[in-house]
């Protein structure tokens, strides 16, 4: 950043960098409390005597919840705000994980039952996250910075695993697993409490000055999103549900929750399968894959901080918003597919590093979240990113279940890679053929 450049960040104010580092602290801790039970889930099943049955229920509750919550979610957040929702959901998951750790008190047999319950409950609570982070991105961030915005948020689900899945092990190890649930449930109500300090919409906020707040305003953000008096954006249901058959009839919107779909497809081979492929059909140790499998973790936060600034870099050199946010993505996709090249190699090395470089380029292209900042209408940003959150999450219940299928049907991986390479490839098409060009949507009165 030039010395020019500098001075002026300094003139007019940063508030918006402590907007979105907010979100990636928290974004972290959203994620971390998602990967409790991939941590505690063998001592669980041990201490309980859950059957693998059991504890694949179990695992499955939160997808379930988090998607069928992703519209109810963004229309609460349309209705009364980013903040106070947000704050809302974070306690909510906070406490419910904070019970996860004392179903062992209800005995064996109803801690099953109860703890489905309990992830079903996260689920629901954690559902307007990210289409919240997504909302405050476009009311804080121009056009030119809110792909790098995006990415920051975006790639904590990445750090979340390297920073504290070592954490919960040794929570587990040396003070029993009920201890993961009680440390994280905690640490979510003091983020809680540091979001009510942090976070405000920028016409509210104490401590913005009117340079930031005139220079965001006019790089397209929406400043006045949860303006009081705002009714604009504040629709009433029947609204909503008229707006809502606009999105999912227009084609740019199609393309782009497609995309979605496909793209988040590729991270759910990778923290679902993927240790159990390079044990299966690499033969490595469970010790050796768990240490291995956080390098696609690590890859994928890098590039998803660097398609941001990538994506708003050409934004600054004069390329059009469509051509700068698809590029990346296309870019990405198309290094993701590099993982077919595993079905044609044999050293262990090599695998980890095809692989290392498919993550690599599932984070450069995951830009999904900047374009629906761009193109979400104002009357219904949390809507808009709920249900394409929703259509993006689908896959975290169908990409499991299809690559089950097809190693039961072949016992190989190797089409299981090609089935995750296809779905970058439909990716890149949706794109490339149906999203067009990459706009703010602008909906018809109803």
């Amino acid at each position: 950043m030039s010395t020019t450049t500098s001075s002026a960040e300094r003139t007019r104010g940063r508030i918006r960098f402590t907007i979105v580092a907010m979100l990636f602290a928290i974004t972290i801790v959203n994620y971390a409390d998602r990967a409790t039970l991939a941590i505690t889930g063998p001592v669980i099943s041990k201490a309980l005597g859950f059957s693998p049955v059991q504890m694949g229920f179990i695992f499955s509750a939160f997808g379930w919840s988090y998607v069928l919550g992703q519209i109810p979610g963004g229309w609460l957040l349309d209705r009364f705000g980013s903040k106070m929702v947000y704050f809302g959901s974070i306690v909510l998951w906070s406490v419910f994980t904070i019970m996860q750790g004392g179903v062992w008190m209800v005995g064996a047999a109803s801690a099953v039952y109860v703890l489905f319950a309990l992830r079903f409950l996260v689920g629901v609570a954690e559902a307007p996250s990210f289409p919240a982070n997504s909302r405050l991105v476009a009311a804080w961030f121009p056009a030119n910075e809110r792909g790098t915005a995006s990415a920051i948020f975006n790639s904590a689900q990445y750090f979340a695993t390297v920073l504290f899945a070592p954490i919960m092990g040794y929570l587990t190890v040396t003070y029993g697993w009920p201890s993961v649930f009680y440390f994280m449930g905690a640490l979510g109500l003091v983020m809680g409490l540091l979001w009510l300090k942090v976070i405000y919409s920028p016409g509210r906020h104490p401590t913005l000055r009117p340079a930031e707040l005139a220079y965001i305003a006019a790089g397209g953000a929406l400043v006045n999103l949860d303006q009081p008096g705002e009714a604009a954006v504040r629709p009433s249901a029947a609204s909503q549900l008229g707006y809502l058959k606009q999105l999912v009839r227009n084609r740019m919107m199609v393309g782009i929750y497609l995309g979605q779909f496909c793209i988040n497809a590729i991270t759910y081979f990778f923290i679902t399968w993927f240790p159990v492929y390079l044990v299966q059909q690499r033969g490595m140790s469970i010790l050796n894959a768990g240490f291995i499998a956080a390098i696609p973790a690590i890859c994928g936060f890098s590039g998803g901080v660097l398609g941001g600034i990538w994506s708003d870099f050409l934004l600054r050199r004069g390329w059009s918003l469509t051509a700068s946010r698809k590029t990346p993505i296309v870019a990405g996709m198309l290094l993701s597919m590099s993982m077919i090249v595993c079905n044609y190699v044999d050293a262990q090395w090599l695998v980890v590093v095809v692989m290392a470089l498919a993550f690599f380029g599932k984070g450069i292209g995951a830009l999904g979240w900047a374009v629906v900042s761009d193109v979400a209408p104002k009357e219904i940003a949390g809507l808009s990113g709920g249900l394409f959150n929703m259509f993006g999450n689908i896959s975290s219940i169908t990409t499991p279940i299809i690559i089950g299928y097809i190693l039961q049907a072949t016992g190989s991986f190797n089409g299981a890679l090609v089935f995750i390479g296809a779905n970058a490839a439909v990716a890149i098409i949706s794109y490339l053929v149906v999203v067009g060009e990459i706009k703010r949507l602008e909906l018809k009165p109803v």
